[in-house]
């Protein structure tokens, strides 16, 4: 199992914590069978932990201000709400939680204004070999783009997001 650096060492008071910390997540997704997949990708490492699933983009909002987690994956194409119009919601409400698109969309409009409200997009063709990467980008206050959308996506003056090799960017100022 691999240690995230982001949970290596993390502070406490004045030292540093030997003790993992367990990330919390919500996954925001309306296909049951996406769900137990990204699940399946999660559960593999020990320091992420699934709070709650949500199936819509209103039922994102309402979990995320009440728990407050560390990182939310966030589908776009959602009933009730759509996940860019939720990640908008969430900033406002949950501020200091992360968000991470892992979406079928992949147009640059699209990408580009979810990105204006998350940290990284995974195409949901790239999820199964990107997914835990982009995790620990994210949660490293860095910036994920799926290696599939990189050459299509340029980037936004607005967006700060440089692409890498591997396609993980800087840290955010």
């Amino acid at each position: 199992m691999r240690a995230f650096s982001w949970a290596q060492h993390q502070p406490v008071g004045n030292g540093v914590s030997a003790i993992p910390v367990l990330l919390r997540m919500l996954i925001v997704e309306d296909s049951e069978q996406w769900r137990r997949f990204i699940s399946s990708i999660i559960e593999k490492d020990s320091q992420l932990r699934i709070t709650f699933e949500a199936v819509d983009g209103l039922e994102a909002v309402s979990k995320a201000e009440e728990l407050k987690p560390d990182l939310i994956l966030l589908d776009i194409g959602l009933p009730k709400l759509n996940g860019i119009e939720a990640a908008r919601q969430i900033h406002a409400l949950a501020p200091k939680s992360r968000i991470l698109f892992l979406s079928q969309e992949s147009s640059a409009e699209v990408v580009q204004e979810a990105l204006r409200f998350g940290l990284g997009f995974v195409a949901k063709i790239d999820a199964g070999k990107e997914l835990l990467s982009a995790v620990n980008a994210i949660m490293m206050d860095k910036r994920f783009l799926s290696s599939s959308l990189t050459p299509r996506i340029a980037p936004d003056k607005h967006a700060s997001i440089s692409f890498s090799s591997n396609y993980v960017a800087e840290e955010q100022s």
